[in-house]
């Protein structure tokens, strides 16, 4: 018994002095973490850098005269319009004139001509003998034409897809069909016109498919936007290669609710003239424009705007103002001679409006160097004041963006909100390769007022509040750019 208890003791005593020996150097590690400094996301001078450049951009003009040149001396550029290649020229001058290595990358865009467009009532309840009734609307783009003399045939009048349904081939076929579905116009006025942009262009893009399919003639879909000054919306449509192609137009807001009005008394007629043309494709170019890193030369932060425009309008909020604040980020940089330590890539895209080809090819033709892509930077919201701006990513990324978002705050522009699925069309397929992917948060109350219509032009855009959107663009892409860790990915 007494040498089995002086055994035990001496295994308690073996197992004592393991637990203390294994206590003392966990707490060691413990202590060790606790005393080790928090990763450094940026230096104290990339901070003072990231004042100097805002307070830079508050006070710069550049973005402002860019926009004014794109809108005003070049116009509307819609890809394969001879303004759309002037566009590329202007902007690739404009980028070799900073000193940054300059690329045009070739692609091979579609070329759709608007031509004439008419509609006007020709029956309809109350009619004055001998007169007809105008109607504001436009060729949605991709829409094929009438016939040369154009089309008369009876409206029916439905507010969703599932009351045309419900009327059947019978009551559909060989009519035209008028989608009066309508713009949330209150959803917008509280900031979340892009929620109601997304219900409503439903109708745009997919209306002439469903319609043909129960025989329709042609579509009509009433305008995708806010505007009540008689503007008719344009922007893409689609059709299904095993359905019946018919012609397809926007409609105003008041003509929408005009001939919703009168249908309701019985028969109403139109004619309609469309004569757009679907061209050869032809060749066009995405401007790529490098200010290399002077650390990580082969890393690239994207700041983008799409070049191409429809071609009602200026193209001035969508997005001749996107290009120019891109444009701006290396003027600024040079003007105060700040170095990034990542290279900043300048990118005017081709081809958003009615294609995608141009942020597409990009991703495909960089598929093999995704991984250096640090970060990617699109503004193609309008130009109005910037809240902060939009991410889409890891979520663990999120608190890398706070000291930004700091000095973002002086001016009224600190929100960061994360984003499921992207932030923007042309950067999206880059977002779905895993890059960090940016967008400017705007207030968008307005925006859709103009969007894609005749009003597109440079009186709308505010200097001030575009020297807002230029700093975001500065702030965030330099701070990416010197940003001392990897984000998450």
């Amino acid at each position: 018994m007494r040498c089995d208890e002086k055994n035990m003791c001496k295994s308690m005593n073996r197992i004592f002095i393991i637990f203390i020996s294994l206590f003392l150097l966990y707490s060691v590690e413990i202590s060790a973490q606790q005393t080790q400094p928090t990763p450094v996301l940026y230096t104290e001078k990339t901070i003072a850098q990231l004042k100097q450049i805002q307070q830079a951009a508050l006070q710069s003009d550049y973005a402002y005269k860019q926009t004014a040149y794109l809108s005003y001396n070049i116009g509307a550029r819609l890809s394969g319009s001879p303004q759309a290649q002037r566009a590329v020229e202007y902007v690739a001058a404009e980028m070799k004139k900073l000193g940054l290595e300059v690329r045009l990358q070739k692609l091979t865009v579609p070329h759709w001509v608007r031509g004439e467009e008419k509609g006007e009532l020709v029956e309809f309840e109350g009619m004055a003998r001998g007169t007809t009734q105008k109607v504001v609307l436009t060729a949605l783009g991709g829409s094929i034409a009438t016939a040369p003399n154009g089309l008369i045939a009876g409206i029916v009048v439905v507010d969703n897809f599932d009351e045309l349904e419900k009327l059947g081939r019978k009551n559909v076929e060989g009519k035209i069909v008028l989608f009066n579905n309508k713009f949330d116009r209150e959803m917008a006025a509280v900031g979340f016109g892009g929620a109601a942009y997304g219900q409503a262009g439903l109708y745009r893009r997919q209306g002439a498919i469903d319609a043909a399919k129960l025989g329709a003639l042609a579509v009509l879909v009433r305008s995708v936007g806010g505007s009540q000054n008689r503007l008719a919306h344009t922007g893409g449509m689609r059709y299904d290669d095993k359905v019946t192609k018919i012609p397809a137009a926007a409609v105003s807001f008041e003509d929408a609710e005009m001939i919703a009005y009168l249908a309701k008394m019985g028969t109403v007629k139109i004619k309609l003239l469309l004569t757009p043309q679907t061209l050869p494709d032809t060749t066009s170019y995405n401007v790529i424009a490098d200010l290399k890193g002077s650390e990580k030369p082969d890393e690239v932060v994207i700041v983008s705007g799409h070049l191409d425009s429809w071609d009602l309008a200026q193209g001035a909020i969508d997005d001749a103002a996107g290009v120019a604040v891109s444009m701006q980020v290396p003027h600024l940089l040079k003007q105060l001679k700040i170095k990034p330590k990542r290279t900043i890539r300048v990118i005017a895209y081709m081809n958003e409006e009615n294609g995608l080809v141009g942020g597409t090819t990009y991703a495909r033709e960089e598929e093999s160097n995704i991984g250096k892509h640090f970060a990617a930077i699109e503004s193609d919201l309008g130009a109005s004041h910037p809240l902060g701006f939009y991410f889409a990513g890891k979520r663990e990324a999120m608190p890398y963006f706070a000291p930004i978002s700091k000095i973002l705050t002086e001016q009224g522009a600190g929100l960061v909100e994360l984003r499921e699925g992207g932030v923007a069309a042309d950067i999206g397929p880059l977002t779905q390769k895993g890059v960090p992917s940016f967008a400017p948060w705007f207030d968008t109350r307005t925006y859709f007022n103009y969007h894609h219509t005749a009003a597109d032009t440079f009186d709308k855009i505010v200097p001030r509040e575009l020297a807002e959107n230029g700093s975001v663009m500065a702030v965030l892409a330099y701070g990416l750019a010197n940003l001392e860790q990897p984000l998450p990915r």
